[in-house]
C-alpha cells in the first residue's frame, strides 16, 4: 500500500512550484508522481501531417519526485505525512501522522 495514491490532493514542498497544490494523475515506479498543473515544461514538437499533429511548442506536465510532495490535510490546511494503522476489523488504513485521522480521498 502506497502512502501517496492516484487521486490524492498533494502540496509541493520544494522546487519552482513550492506551495502549490494539485491532484496526483499517475505514479511511476513508486518514485515519481505526475501532478496536475505542476512542473510544466515546454516541449517542441515536429509536425506530422499523416497523424494530424501540428508542430510548435506545447506545455507538458513532467513527473516530480515523490519525496517532494505531501498529502494535503484539509483540516489543518497544510501538507502532512502519511502513515499506516490496522483498524479494528483488520483492514489497513492510511492516517495523517500529526492527528492520527484517516486520510479521506
Amino acid at each position: 500500500m502506497n502512502k501517496i495514491k492516484q487521486g490524492d490532493e498533494v502540496i509541493i514542498t520544494t522546487g519552482k512550484d513550492k506551495g502549490r497544490r494539485g491532484t496526483v494523475l499517475q505514479i511511476f515506479d513508486d518514485q515519481r508522481v505526475l501532478v496536475e498543473g505542476i512542473n510544466i515544461a515546454k516541449k517542441h514538437t515536429k509536425p506530422n501531417p499523416n497523424a494530424g499533429i501540428e508542430g510548435g511548442i506545447i506545455d507538458k506536465a513532467m513527473p516530480i519526485d515523490i519525496s517532494n510532495v505531501l498529502v494535503f490535510n484539509p483540516k489543518t490546511k497544510k501538507g502532512d505525512r502519511v502513515g499506516f494503522r490496522v483498524a479494528e476489523d483488520g483492514a489497513k488504513e492510511r492516517i495523517f501522522r500529526s492527528s492520527g485521522e484517516v486520510v479521506d480521498i
